[in-house]
């Protein structure tokens, strides 16, 4: 096994501090990029989806729970398997307390093809209380390209696949929009809070986010500042 090179204390503070200067770099970048994605324009959903889940069928604004944002995970689920991914599993395993994504106004939710009735008994065997519903039998999946089809050999017909994907979406009242959508590696990385947020259209809703203006957009207070623990948010 090829290991680190053995130093002395104040050989590993040197090389800390240039490989500082360059995570401050990188932390910058991101922030730019992050920028960059929240002045992406966004489009309307006019397609009226249907999903099933705990409290029986709920349309695509439904699933945001009156909140003005939503980020869905596209959790890979095939109405023909009996299980959900092992990948997207250990996704969900590492997403931390949703109580912080709510008081930013944002909703997360998982979304699959297989039937309600087959996302039920793997959700309690996973232990996960994140909300998550079936898109069985509509076009959810393969409109947001996480449900593909391959080329067909021979003339035969292509076969279904699937991908894990995120997906962010934005209301204004009882519009929705579609803001931004990644699949498979883009995935590396998140599962905080602030992972989630810096998906969406608003970011952590933080005053010194670009571009400005979007800190107060859904009404509340922004900001480190609001941050409580999980038990103490009203909401």
């Amino acid at each position: 096994m090829a290991l680190p090179e053995i130093a002395s204390r104040e050989e590993w503070r040197a090389a800390r501090a240039e490989l500082l200067v360059r995570e401050k770099a990188a932390t910058r970048a991101r922030d730019a990029l992050n920028a960059e994605r929240r002045r992406l324009p966004m489009v309307e959903i006019e397609e009226e989806y249907v999903f099933e889940g705990g409290d029986g069928k709920a349309t695509l604004l439904d699933l945001f729970e009156e909140r003005g944002q939503l980020v869905v995970y596209h959790f890979m689920f095939a109405p023909e398997w009996d299980a959900g991914c092992r990948s997207c599993s250990a996704f969900l395993d590492q997403v931390g307390h949703l109580a912080h994504l709510k008081a930013r106004g944002t909703t997360f939710a998982a979304v699959s093809r297989a039937p309600y009735t087959k996302i039920l008994p793997f959700k309690a065997r996973m232990g996960w209380t994140v909300p998550w519903y079936s898109s069985y039998g509509g076009g959810f999946n393969h409109d947001f390209e996480v449900t593909l089809e391959t080329d067909g050999a021979d003339g035969a017909d292509g076969e279904q696949v699937e991908r894990p994907g995120i997906s962010c979406f934005l209301r204004d009242g009882d519009r929705v929009f579609h803001t931004y959508s990644t699949y498979e590696r883009g995935r590396d990385g998140l599962g905080s809070t602030t992972s989630f947020l810096d998906l969406t259209a608003l970011g952590r809703q933080e005053p010194w986010e670009e571009p400005k203006g979007r800190a107060s957009a859904l009404g509340a207070p922004a900001g480190s500042v609001r941050i409580r623990y999980h038990d103490e948010y009203d909401f």
